[in-house]
């Protein structure tokens, strides 16, 4: 249970601490007085989203304190799963800090608002006015059905599963779509690819080949060319070479004599040997090179192809042909990849939904049986709360064509009838504002008891009711606070009077700020609050009367 409640720096709160008790706590003060704002500090400390709007003094930061009693064994595992202390209390802790940074912790570990959370949620189930309009809704409906049947950590893991399996199909249709890309554009890869396998091409063959077209185109040319030169260097009466040897029997007569005539005739039969390397090698290019018409067609051709290739694929080189080819390659593997993985997705899929069917079968299948009961439960609650002739029903269907969504293949419909001989109908047809309250109050203590939560808060769950159909209410959270603690904000004597403990919230204004404070009263001071809810500031002696004979009854 909440034991106590810190909050320090938070709207109109410079500080306040409230010391809870076991069974029906009640709380009741005029409106703006604070009533909500301590609701909504708790709110934070249980792990709702923060804003630094919310903080008394913004030079200052906010925190909040709440401390539950010992865990319970679901609580427990969840803390020993997170490495947590588990001791006979359990604290919570929310600072906000003036720049908005907000920070959360539990038994003095820091901790990520998701898990503070989570942790809330086995502690305190939070009722407001507005949770009311939630219960014509379908999602809110099939979580309370769920909750009867032990359902939630079955449904949870269902609805991980049929989110993985939709992340799945679309993961598939974006593959097939790409498929589609792809074999629309195969063909013509397939002829591209073809083409350039064919022509069988090879780096650096581009520039051999217009070096060897060159050649052949000039062979002619370049025979005589080097014809000639070989007669100038050895084969005329005159030739270099015979004159060149001519020199060097001239310089070796006096290269004795002189040094610089011995290196000069050195170097001069290097020259020598250089040229007979030079004549040699135009002599064997002569022999090599010949007028090759069928080979030069056949260079003219291989140039051709290559040349109309590069101009197709808009290159200018052969190495960027071959480039464009591993691409084409590296494309069509991926196409075979892309149905192999189009495959074995759609078989994960199919082995997704077998399990997901499973399991909605089981969800289904707990549902249905768990549905007399609830309604039973909740129409014997409703008879307690000043509707005899109410009646309440669970209707559970499969869907159309027993189509799967987040949560199975269920429909589930809450039918409600306040009068005798009326069928009943869905809620948001037939249930008033006051009918609302009263059926949630009745939902909510079955849920109670189904999910054994230790602590229940409602605010202003006296909505639309009055008189005698009030005090029926406060005796039904009377009897539930025998099993679970209450806090229950209230505007109605009848309510208010129930209650083991009765907080008073009020505004002070002090230095020219106004501040909310919180009072537990006595007897005196609470018998003189009742009568004030009955008669307003000028308590009557009827008001007190009825405010004593109301505390009396409980």
């Amino acid at each position: 249970m909440l034991k106590s409640l810190s909050i320090q720096n938070y709207a109109i709160i410079d500080e306040l601490e409230i010391n809870f008790g076991s069974g029906l706590n009640t709380m009741t003060g005029e409106t703006g007085a604070g009533k909500s704002i301590i609701l909504g500090a708790l709110s934070l400390v249980l792990g709702e989203r923060a804003d630094i709007k919310s903080l008394f003094n913004q030079q200052q930061k906010c925190v909040i304190e709440a401390i539950f009693g010992k865990p319970s064994k679901a609580l427990e595992k969840i803390l020993k799963q997170n490495e947590l202390d588990s001791d006979s209390e359990t604290i919570l802790r929310r600072e906000i800090t003036s720049a908005g940074k907000s920070r959360a912790f539990v038994n003095d570990t820091p901790v990520t608002l998701q898990l503070l959370k989570s942790i809330g949620e086995h502690l305190v189930n939070l009722h407001s006015q507005h949770e009311t309009l939630s219960l014509t809704e379908s999602g809110f409906q099939m979580e309370a059905i769920d909750a009867i049947a032990q359902n939630k950590k079955l449904a949870a893991e269902y609805s991980e599963l049929f989110a993985t399996y939709k992340k799945s199909i679309a993961a598939l249709e974006d593959l097939q779509a790409k498929q589609q890309q792809a074999a629309a554009e195969n063909d013509f890869i397939s002829f591209q690819l073809n083409e350039l396998n064919e022509a069988k091409l090879e780096a650096g063959e581009q520039t051999i080949l217009e070096e060897e077209q060159s050649t052949l185109s000039n062979a002619e040319s370049i025979k005589l060319s080097i014809q000639k030169v070989l007669n100038v260097l050895d084969e005329q009466e005159f030739s270099v070479q015979s004159l060149l040897n001519d020199c060097l029997a001239e310089l070796k007569q006096t290269a004795q004599y002189n040094k610089q005539i011995a290196e000069t005739k050195t170097r001069l039969e290097s020259v020598a040997v250089e040229l007979k390397d030079v004549f040699r090698e135009l002599d064997n290019l002569s022999d090599d090179i010949s007028i090759q018409p069928e080979r030069l067609a056949e260079v003219n051709e291989r140039l051709l192809l290559l040349h109309r290739l590069c101009k197709k694929h808009h290159v200018e080189q052969v190495e960027e042909l071959l480039e464009i080819e591993t691409q084409l390659q590296t494309k069509t593997t991926q196409n075979i990849s892309l149905e192999n993985e189009i495959s074995a997705l759609q078989k994960s899929i199919e082995t997704n939904k077998i399990q997901l069917i499973k399991q909605a079968e089981t969800l289904h299948s707990k549902r249905t049986k768990a549905a007399p009961l609830f309604s039973k439960q909740v129409t014997t609650l409703l008879q307690k709360v000043g509707m005899p002739n109410a009646t309440f029903e669970v209707e559970i269907n499969t869907t159309k064509n027993s189509e799967l969504n987040d949560t199975g293949f269920t429909d589930v419909q809450m039918l409600f009838s306040a009068n005798k001989g009326i069928p009943a109908q869905g809620l948001k047809n037939v249930a008033s504002g006051g009918e609302l309250s009263r059926l949630m109050l009745c939902i909510k203590t079955v849920l109670a008891e189904a999910e054994t939560l230790p602590t229940m808060i409602f605010d202003e769950i006296d909505t639309g009711i009055s008189g005698e159909v009030a005090k029926r209410v406060g005796e039904l959270m009377k009897q539930i606070s025998a099993q679970h603690q209450i806090i229950c904000i209230t505007h109605l004597p009848q309510i208010a009077t129930a209650g083991k403990q009765h907080f008073y919230i009020y505004k002070e204004v002090k230095n020219n700020q106004t501040r909310t404070r919180i009072k537990l009263l006595n007897n005196e001071e609470r018998l003189t609050e009742v009568a004030k809810m009955l008669s307003g500031e000028n308590i009557t002696a009827a008001a007190l009367a009825t405010a004593k004979e109301l505390i009396q009854n409980y």
